[in-house]
């Protein structure tokens, strides 16, 4: 009995121990599993899920698109929008430093002269150019093309309503750029003779579609194109965002100027432009000089920045006094041949000839059959031909050109691709 007491005691010892060891691994298990990443993650458990979300990244804030009227003096713009009105009888706000020359007879005169003449020309010419236009050069327009307008003399007017979505227009002719009329500095005199200068140089592009080139020898021989450029812009809707007057130097380079000094340059002026209800400004640009090979190869230049721009232009040649069928003109016919895109022209540009069905496709409008007593030497048997052996040309319902009055013609001739 002694003996079996001491042996109970040592058994309920040892599986007191076995118990308390057994209490301790239970503990350190758990703990090593609370501790412990899982390799796989569940669906089942919120926190896992949590746990994989991540803070999303901050997009920047893109920056607002460029004012592309920023650069413009609003100011300045505001004096010259008003000028051209003025010029082209517009009324302007009562608030405007110019608004007293509207009370004067000149003025009043000059006004009435326009309200005679515009809507003949609107209704009779324009909305039929622009129709035309919104239907046989719509892909053209679409393109935003630049224009190319050499022989243009300061006919703005009829480039805008052909063309009125480009982005660019270069004008070229023999007239001088002149000078802005300054109606805050000059007599009611000088006011009044400016205003009918305008008039007369206005006259034969409201009745015949065209600027007479011996008229405007006279007519703009003093105040140059720029008031003329400013009516037509004015007339069609335009703000005046800036006036610049710019040469091209021996470099072909645009440099600016003083006005009335052109100091070895070519001159020109740059017209910074803006239609009404559009954010996007234009430009033109007028360059006084002549463009014979003679005239080219006595300015360089000139030739290297008239070749730069017409690349991929569109040409449009109005009553260009069939200059280019002779050949003291072959530079600047061949320059548009090889440079442009696409050709505008009545039959007084290039000879159909020259415009190579292989390489343009072409399509003709209206009527030809022979040029005007004075350049009836310059007849085109080819281009007569084609006009009467296809009985599909298109009629024109307006006039254009030096045969405004009844058979005027145009020529649309699209680069083929090479």
């Amino acid at each position: 009995m002694n003996n079996q007491r001491p042996l109970s005691i040592l058994f309920a010892l040892i599986s007191a121990l076995v118990f308390l060891q057994s209490c301790t691994d239970t503990q350190t298990g758990n703990s090593q599993t609370e501790n412990t990443t899982p390799t796989e993650t569940t669906t089942d458990s919120p926190e896992t899920n949590s746990a994989k979300v991540t803070e999303p990244t901050a997009t920047p804030t893109p920056e607002p698109p460029a004012d592309p009227l920023a650069k413009f003096d609003m100011e300045r713009s505001a004096i010259l929008t008003d000028t051209a009105k003025l010029i082209a009888g517009m009324k302007i706000d009562d608030a405007s430093p110019l608004a007293e020359i509207e009370n004067t007879s000149a003025w009043i005169n000059h006004a009435q002269y326009f309200q005679n003449q515009w809507p003949t020309l609107e209704n009779q010419q324009l909305s039929k150019v622009r129709t035309w236009s919104q239907s046989e050069l719509k892909s053209i327009n679409e393109s935003a093309p630049s224009i190319f307008y050499p022989f243009s003399g300061p006919d703005f007017l009829y480039a805008y309503s052909l063309f009125p979505n480009a982005k660019e227009y270069l004008m070229i002719g023999l007239e001088p750029v002149g000078t802005l009329p300054d109606f805050q500095n000059i007599s009611a005199a000088q006011k009044a003779q400016k205003l009918n200068n305008i008039n007369q140089s206005l006259y034969a592009i409201l009745e015949y579609s065209f600027f007479r080139t011996l008229d405007m020898e006279v007519d703009l021989s003093n105040q140059g194109v720029l008031p003329i450029l400013l009516v037509f812009m004015a007339r069609t809707n335009n703000q005046i965002l800036d006036v610049q007057y710019v040469g091209v130097d021996k470099d072909g380079q645009l440099q600016e100027r003083e006005p009335g000094s052109s100091a070895g340059l070519v001159p020109g002026v740059k017209i910074s432009l803006l239609p009404e209800g559009e954010t996007e400004p234009k430009t033109l640009y007028y360059f006084s000089t002549d463009i014979s090979n003679d005239g080219l190869n006595k300015t360089p230049g000139f030739l290297e920045f008239a070749k730069q721009y017409a690349e991929g232009s569109v040409t449009y040649l109005k009553a260009a006094s069939y200059l280019m069928h002779y050949d003291s003109f072959s530079t600047i016919r061949d320059l548009i041949l090889n440079q442009s895109k696409a050709l505008l022209q009545d039959d007084s540009g290039m000879p159909v000839r020259y415009v190579d069905e292989a390489k343009w496709e072409r399509t003709f409008y209206g009527q030809y059959i022979a040029p005007i007593q004075l350049f009836a030497n310059r007849y085109q048997a080819d281009l007569r031909e084609i006009y009467q052996s296809d009985p599909n040309i298109e009629p024109l319902n307006f006039g254009i050109g030096y045969k405004f009055y009844n058979d005027s013609n145009l020529m649309l001739a699209e680069r083929k691709s090479e």
